[in-house]
């Protein structure tokens, strides 16, 4: 499995590992000659991983669902036209990473590119604070969708049956019980796992059809006007701030795709799969995202009434159809999506925990692949974990929760800027000439959009308005490097470089 089948062989010998949790992180090994092996299990191939990342992606359920603060930051215009800066800017990032993917592809992805390619004098401290920012960024990635997928089955339980009274508590049991039960799928039936994330790809771009056919037959329409040329803002920002601050809305739609790289060592001729999956997902997410963008800004009806509820799409779906019956059952099928984005969010965390662990930034033990499961179990529970204790924070003021979330936009997007940084040399899949301006539109994207991330989305800014992604981002990073300090500088050998070598197919890095 992942650990780390070489679909090459021709690695030297692998020596004793000095620690007893990274020799477990491998499966029982067998020899070829001189050579010790770890045994093979990737259990995704090309089609696979490419749902894989399509469904987790899914950027035009992500347009749905998040329309409240674009409606009041530009309205219509600064969507319809910022879903294409969004869409051109996604597509640098995912080609860019995409080479870096085929030079290298393994779990962990970001910090270890960065290694790769960061100044020898810099590189140990680089990396250990490029592994720190991306984990954290993960976390509050898994800790976000679980967030919009319990908060949308509340709102289908409110407008299904007035008399109920959401609470904050019974937000938080709902996250308890979803992450539970994924994290015991994850555990015990993983090989079910690219099975269901097909599925819920196809379910994915079927979707999408059902909810176009239904709003152009059914909904009232707005002119070509009011779609590219209607502006509103009531969130008290000047033109120009909001305009930007609606990006956000897109934005978020369009981030995590790397998420697929940390599953690379569980994937079948991973070199070609998984750069491909990264940017054809993004590719193809683009073009659904932008058809389902206009056509609800086309039928959305009336912008107040949609701005009402906490997800826009499902009183938008009840003025197509005159019906909450109907509008359930369309939002009930994002519902399902959301569930499996979930479920993909946790193993993809899980990877991402088990490859920190085994080269020392987090404690080894979490690096433990238990043999009867073949998953390391350890690795799945501790993000979710983490995320269970940060949602007790919505009993007492879901403020402090959704700051946290906010997180991983904003942690996410330094992940790349850095990685993009180091300007990798082609791999299987590269963009040749193109490369260089490419990386260069991607590098100043990035930094464009992390800026406005910081901001609140609304004035006067209160403790509930406020975005909280800035400081907390700042907290993160400071422990980062604080605990460099601690622990980092003295203690830490850096990447373990026999995983390295077991990953990386026929010693294309020279490591150093």
């Amino acid at each position: 499995m992942y650990p780390l089948e070489r679909e090459n062989m021709g690695i030297g010998k692998v020596a004793p590992d000095k620690d007893a949790n990274i020799a477990n992180a491998y499966n029982r090994p067998r020899k070829t000659g001189s050579m010790e092996q770890a045994s093979p299990k990737r259990l995704f191939n090309f089609t696979q991983i490419f749902f894989f990342s399509l469904t987790y992606l899914s950027s035009w359920e992500t347009q749905a669902l998040n329309l409240s603060t674009v409606l009041s930051n530009g309205g219509p215009e600064a969507l319809a036209w910022g879903i294409v800066i969004v869409v051109f800017g996604a597509m640098a990032q995912s080609a860019s990473l995409a080479e870096m993917a085929s030079m290298q592809p393994i779990a962990g992805a970001q910090y270890h590119w960065t290694h790769y390619l960061a100044p020898t004098s810099q590189k140990r401290f680089i990396t250990w604070m490029q592994g720190w920012v991306t984990w954290f960024a993960w976390i509050s990635i898994l800790a976000g969708v679980a967030n919009t997928t319990a908060t949308m089955t509340q709102g289908l339980a409110s407008v299904n049956y007035p008399e109920y009274e959401p609470k904050k508590w019974h937000l938080t049991l709902i996250i308890f019980g979803m992450l539970i039960v994924e994290a015991l799928m994850n555990m015990y039936i993983f090989w079910l796992i690219p099975w269901i994330e097909m599925l819920a790809g196809i379910l994915h771009i079927c979707l999408v059809i059902a909810f176009l056919v239904v709003f152009a037959a059914l909904a009232p329409r707005h002119t070509p006007e009011f779609v590219f040329l209607h502006t509103q803002s009531t969130s008290g920002w000047a033109e120009f701030p909001a305009w930007n601050i609606a990006l956000l809305t897109p934005v978020w739609g369009f981030v995590g795709f790397d998420g697929a790289v940390h599953m690379s060592e569980e994937v079948r001729r991973a070199k070609q799969a998984v750069p491909r999956s990264i940017f054809y997902t993004v590719v193809a997410n683009s073009i659904l995202a932008y058809a389902m963008v206009v056509c609800m800004l086309f039928t959305m009806g009336s912008v107040e009434e949609a701005q009402k509820p906490r997800f826009p799409i499902i009183e938008i779906c009840r003025q197509a159809t005159g019906s909450v019956k109907a509008a359930t059952a369309m939002v009930s099928g994002l519902l399902i999506i959301s569930l499996s984005v979930n479920l993909g969010s946790i193993a993809s965390v899980s990877r991402l925990t088990w490859a920190w662990a085994r080269d020392g930034g987090l404690p080894r033990w979490f690096s433990y692949i238990d043999r009867n499961h073949n998953v390391p179990i350890r690795a799945v529970w501790l993000p979710v974990l983490v995320v269970m204790i940060l949602a007790c924070l919505n009993i007492a003021d879901g403020a402090t929760f959704e700051a946290f979330v906010a997180l991983g936009s904003i942690g996410l997007f330094v992940s790349y800027f850095i990685a993009i940084c180091s300007c990798s040399p082609p791999g299987n899949w590269n963009m040749g000439i193109w490369g260089l301006p490419v990386n260069v539109f991607a590098l100043v994207y990035t930094a464009w959009v992390t800026v406005w991330l910081a901001f609140p989305s609304a004035l006067p800014v209160t403790g509930e308005s406020m975005n909280y992604a800035a400081p907390i981002f700042v907290g993160t990073t400071l422990f980062a490097f604080v605990y460099w300090f601690i622990k980092g500088r003295s203690r830490w050998e850096g990447l373990n470089k026999q995983v390295i070598r077991l990953v990386v197919e026929g010693g294309e890095l020279q490591l150093k």
